[in-house]
């Protein structure tokens, strides 16, 4: 039978935390896709940050072209201009950094970067960058995934997959709709009923084979508008009366992979 489900969008978030890029293919690697959440801003104490406390964060957009990483700042109409790959740069400073209850070697962008984004935020901070011989693991505790297998700065899990109708039924009980933006997606899709992605498990999306780990937990940054950084109580309210889960509410399906290749808008999905 024909699959009537297809990716619909791809995002990508090159500093974790910033605004994200929509793409129409991606290359998938098993940290997560190429330049997704590689880079990360930490504080002076090598402690990751967010929007969970600086929602101003979601104010700073990213753009990639020819290679280099362009970031603007939407209200000061100030920008920097960053390498997608800071390690091919031999003279990095290497830093400790915490993100959650991982410690992981990053290495530092550069000093130019680090004014910049202390300016625009309004914190003492760094960017860093995850070099290619860093190993961080998902899920180091194995509870949903028994072997080794790495991930970038994202929080948890290298990818996160929402269906349009999930999103669709969500805004059906939301007095203001909401873009799919406020949940950080890497990859969209169209067709199948909504929340259907809870119960996924292995499927292709072309040629490339992902497996469902666990539905995501929702966090505050959901609240904030990602062009205003305002914050609001939507759509956790909502969310909280019909996707709670014991203390969490969920929405999204957290994956991994063990391919490597393109992934395009269009692609079939295929449930295995």
């Amino acid at each position: 039978m024909e699959s009537s489900l297809h990716l619909s969008e791809i995002f990508i978030y090159p500093i974790k935390s910033l605004g994200g890029i929509s793409l129409s293919e991606a290359f998938v690697e098993q940290r997560g896709l190429q330049f997704d959440r590689r880079m990360m801003l930490v504080d002076e104490y090598g402690i990751f940050i967010t929007q969970r406390d600086f929602p101003q964060m979601a104010l700073l957009k990213t753009r990639i072209t020819d290679n280099r990483l362009f970031v603007i700042h939407s209200t000061f109409n100030q920008s920097i201009i960053l390498p997608t790959n800071p390690d091919d740069k031999t003279s990095s400073e290497g830093i400790k950094v915490i993100i959650w209850n991982d410690a992981c070697e990053a290495i530092k962008v550069s000093k130019e970067a680090d004014e910049f984004f202390s300016d625009m935020i309004g914190i003492k901070c760094s960017l860093v960058y995850m070099p290619g011989e860093e190993f961080r693991l998902v899920d180091p505790e194995r509870k949903y995934v028994s072997e080794n297998h790495p991930v970038s700065f994202a929080d948890g899990y290298p990818f996160l997959i929402i269906g349009q109708s999930s999103l669709d039924e969500l805004n059906k009980r939301l007095e203001n709709p909401l873009p799919i933006n406020r949940f950080r997606p890497n990859f969209v899709f169209t067709g199948g009923q909504a929340f259907e992605e809870d119960k996924w498990k292995d499927f292709l999306i072309g040629d490339i084979r992902f497996k469902a780990v666990k539905p995501c937990a929702r966090c505050v940054i959901t609240t904030t508008d990602q062009q205003t950084a305002e914050r609001s109580d939507e759509p956790l309210r909502t969310l909280s009366t019909f996707r709670r889960n014991e203390n969490k509410v969920l929405f999204g399906m957290n994956l991994i992979t063990y391919d490597h290749g393109k992934v395009k808008v269009g692609d079939k999905i295929i449930l295995l």
